[in-house]
């Protein structure tokens, strides 16, 4: 399951190079222990006891030094704040917790009853974990979780390599009106791949704040250039079988299937082809949309149209000038432009292909 938007900004809170990490290293480093709410209401109300009110600006060294006391530390929800400290929190003890530790129960019961991310910070395990949004995570160190950042970036860099062929071998196979199910599957499955490596190494970059900055940059540069949508893909044979497939349940369906079920080609196959009805080796014409959104000069509206009125790629490559200046948003100067950049993309793809 991806995490939520609402507990990826957590973490983005507690990256390294912020001063909440520092503080949270303050305190691990002095084998203190502590439990830190990030926001308060009056459910937090409800459930405190005890300790005492500070409201003064949030600091590194504050936090350590109030973490030495018993009870916990309650901040603003932007951590700027130190609203208050020594306090016994008592959240409902029917709500559900697979923790052991008092410290980790308290905390992953006050996240699920107030809303508010809490985090625990072991004295005896020196580890920190944080329960926002549903979610139980351990931090770990920046070294681990570079180590792990690269390896992801050298099979980022093995996929692209991969999509990048099979991505040239379906342009020249629809050029030439030979593609087959076999072709666009890989695509699909390679972009497919490639996004869920991507989306791995952007929850690394995330986590490493400050100490992320060469693995976000590098993955910037391996994700640079790439025309590949599993969403054009989509639209180019949502009508292979006849009947309109809905391409957002399809790409839903597509995010949902396990890795292991992405390599075998069958199960995909069902989400593209969902009647049954295409082997991997018929031929299928597609609609234009994925290589027409390769031009430059061709806004997603125009290229709509366009789609619509020559129905597939071999009828629009076969269009001239004056056919394509027919079409409302296509003048003679876009006309000449597209025509240019088919004629390229033809030429490129089969000197691709056969040399």
């Amino acid at each position: 399951m991806n995490p939520s938007a609402g507990f990826l900004a957590v973490l983005a809170q507690i990256a390294p190079g912020t001063e909440l990490a520092q503080g949270l290293e303050r305190i691990q480093r002095g084998r203190t222990g502590a439990l830190i709410v990030l926001g308060h209401d009056k459910v937090v109300e409800s459930i405190s006891s005890g300790g005492f009110r500070i409201n003064t600006d949030y600091t590194p060294t504050r936090i350590r030094e109030l973490a030495k006391m018993d009870g916990a530390i309650i901040l603003d929800g932007t951590a700027r704040q130190i609203l208050q400290a020594g306090v016994q929190l008592m959240p409902d003890a029917q709500i559900d917790t697979q923790e052991s530790g008092t410290r980790h129960r308290t905390a992953e019961r006050v996240a699920a009853q107030t809303g508010f991310p809490t985090i625990s910070v072991s004295q005896s395990m020196q580890t920190i974990t944080l329960y926002a949004a549903g979610e139980r995570h351990v931090l770990e160190p920046a070294e681990r979780l570079l180590a792990r950042g690269n390896q992801a970036i050298a099979t980022l860099e093995r996929y692209r390599h991969r999509l990048d062929q099979v991505t040239s071998a379906l342009s020249a196979a629809e050029i030439e009106d030979v593609a087959t199910a076999r072709e666009v599957l890989a695509v699909l499955q390679r972009t497919e791949m490639l996004r869920r490596t991507s989306e791995e190494i952007s929850r690394y970059v995330l986590e490493l704040g400050m100490d992320g900055r060469l693995l976000a940059a590098q993955h910037a540069e391996l994700l640079s250039g790439i025309q590949v949508d599993n969403q054009l893909l989509m639209r180019d044979y949502a009508q292979a079988e006849g009947q309109e497939l809905d391409i957002d349940i399809a790409l839903e369906r597509l995010h949902e299937v396990s890795d292991a079920q992405l390599i075998d080609l069958d199960g995909l196959t069902k989400i593209l082809f969902p009647q049954g009805t295409i082997g991997h080796d018929d031929q299928l014409t597609p609609k234009g949309y994925r290589l027409l959104s390769q031009i430059r000069t061709v806004p997603k509206a125009v290229g709509d149209r366009m789609v619509a009125s020559f129905d597939n790629l071999q009828l629009l490559m076969a269009a001239s000038t004056t056919a394509l200046m027919e079409i409302e948003g296509v003048g003679e100067q876009r006309a000449r432009s597209i025509r240019e950049g088919l004629a390229r993309m033809a030429e490129s793809s089969l000197l691709d292909r056969y040399i």
